[in-house]
């Protein structure tokens, strides 16, 4: 009696499946560049970092300079630092002292309180700034202009605001008085300090302020 099993009696032709060919050799590593974070050691208010950020964005066709921005925290006293660069490759600040306008602080309490985009109010104004180039002027001497993108600063050039040099922001005033001096509504430094910023500043760069 035959066994049925498993095994045909009949043996069927093997089929041969060609496998595509395998590269062995080395492929390069791609590596994803990380940028160190921003601020690193805290200086900068989140609030102000965060706001200045999206200002890059909203404003990007004005502002094609994003190796380095300018942030000014008109929350703080005069006498601190509160003008930060802040270096958007590296992600450190350098942080230096600027005064505000005497009209928004009529008192001269070293807060600015009242900000304005009207000339001859002598009012610091807030929001948005591109730098537009390095300039001298017969009063001011060596400065940066700077051009506003809001209703809140659109009217910067007109008012002449800009980032200059002044006796009353040096470290001799603050000592001696306890606090800055005020200027028209320009955003003021200690002469030192322009110096070092001023070519940075350059043009093409944000400058936010916010209160």
């Amino acid at each position: 009696m035959a066994l049925s099993g498993c095994a045909s009696t009949g043996a069927a032709p093997v089929q041969q499946v060609m496998l595509p060919a395998v590269d062995l050799a080395p492929r390069p590593i791609q590596t994803v560049q990380v940028r160190p974070p921003l601020d690193p050691t805290g200086q900068v208010r989140p609030e102000l970092m965060s706001r200045a950020m999206a200002a890059l964005d909203i404003h990007h066709r004005r502002i094609p300079s994003r190796d380095r921005m300018y942030l000014v925290d008109f929350t703080r006293f005069s006498g601190e630092t509160r003008l930060y660069e802040v270096n958007l490759e590296s992600g450190g600040v350098q942080a230096f002292r600027t005064s505000h306008g005497r009209g928004s602080d009529p008192a001269h309490s070293g807060f600015a309180q009242r900000f304005s985009n009207v000339r001859d109010s002598h009012m610091s104004s807030v929001g948005s700034f591109v730098t537009a180039g390095p300039n001298w002027g017969p009063q001011q001497g060596p400065n940066v202009l700077l051009d506003g993108l809001e209703y809140s600063n659109s009217a910067a050039r007109e008012r002449a605001i800009i980032v200059h040099g002044a006796d009353y922001a040096e470290p001799a005033f603050l000592e001696r008085e306890g606090k800055l001096g005020r200027s028209y509504g320009c955003f003021s430094l200690a002469h030192a300090d322009l110096q070092a910023v001023r070519d940075r500043m350059g043009e093409g760069r944000l400058l936010f302020a916010l209160a």
